[in-house]
């Protein structure tokens, strides 16, 4: 990956926007625009001695600026919440993909922005907060960054389809988590590893993924099941009074006790059908 070109002071708020979630860019943008328009209408004191003359002539200077701002940082702002917006939409489509797909060739059809965009994504729904660094520079080509019950993960991702990811690129992470305090790594790649990368990688805390095990990986993530509006059934009991494990009255599988997360039964514990989310069945517990 390439270093990034030196960018503007707005293309740097759009970038630092974008990372946010959208609701705080649009958040930044009407504070942005509310605190600059105060000051850009505010009137300014006529001189009335050459001792008042530099304060004057600095508080206009700060009004031109303030007008200016007033359109200009809200619209950086609301720029990145669109950026963060389309990159939410994209990720889980790419999730989406890769978890429908039949085979880890889904990968391949993807370019390198797209595969650390999921990459990112299958950790965020493992429970990592992800940092995305856009890779290359000072920090040793890393792209994310991971943090996790305190502790820092660094990640590279290799979207390469004909080249096997190597040592060098295991030792350079190596030398970064070692600078960073990192607490482990992650070397992610849509193909394989030499033997001497995976070789190198042993008893180092850094895992390699290749892109069959990144599609499995994925297909196992399942989302956190929800109560439904279906109809509860009542808990069918044992000739003595006790409650047994009931089937599910839609399929006839098996039912598992889950908590309800939201609705009016939130906290409730019930019985759901443990071919979730392929089958909603679920029955009241009495």
């Amino acid at each position: 990956m390439t270093r990034k070109k030196k960018q503007s002071t707005f293309e740097d708020l759009i970038d630092i926007a974008a990372m946010l979630p959208w609701w705080v860019g649009v958040l930044l943008a009407l504070i942005a625009y509310f605190v600059l328009h105060h000051y850009a209408t505010a009137e300014v004191a006529q001189s009335i001695s050459v001792a008042q003359l530099g304060a004057n002539v600095a508080h206009q200077l700060g009004k031109t600026l303030a007008m200016i701002g007033q359109y200009l940082l809200p619209f950086a702002f609301v720029i990145g919440a669109g950026i963060s917006a389309y990159g939410k939409h994209k990720r889980a489509v790419l999730f989406t993909d890769v978890q429908g797909g039949s085979s880890p060739s889904v990968l391949n059809g993807m370019n390198w922005q797209e595969f650390e965009l999921l990459v990112g994504e299958a950790f965020r729904r493992m429970g990592y907060t992800v940092s995305e660094t856009g890779g290359g520079g000072a920090d040793g080509g890393v792209d994310l960054v991971l943090r996790k019950d305190g502790e820092k993960f660094l990640v590279q991702c290799k979207q390469w389809k004909a080249y096997k990811v190597g040592v060098t690129t295991i030792r350079e992470l190596y030398g970064v988590m070692a600078a960073g305090g990192a607490a482990g790594g992650f070397v992610v790649t849509s193909g394989v590893f030499t033997q001497e990368a995976k070789s190198f990688a042993e008893g180092r805390n850094i895992d390699l993924i290749d892109g069959s095990e990144l599609t499995a990986m994925i297909k196992k993530i399942q989302p956190q099941p929800q109560a439904t509006t279906t109809t509860p059934q009542r808990t069918p009991q044992s000739s003595s009074g006790a409650t047994s494990d009931p089937s599910c009255p839609n399929c006839g599988s098996a039912m598992v006790k889950r908590t309800a997360k939201q609705g009016a039964n939130a906290g409730n514990l019930f019985w759901g059908c443990s071919s979730y989310p392929k089958c909603r069945g679920i029955v009241a517990i009495n």
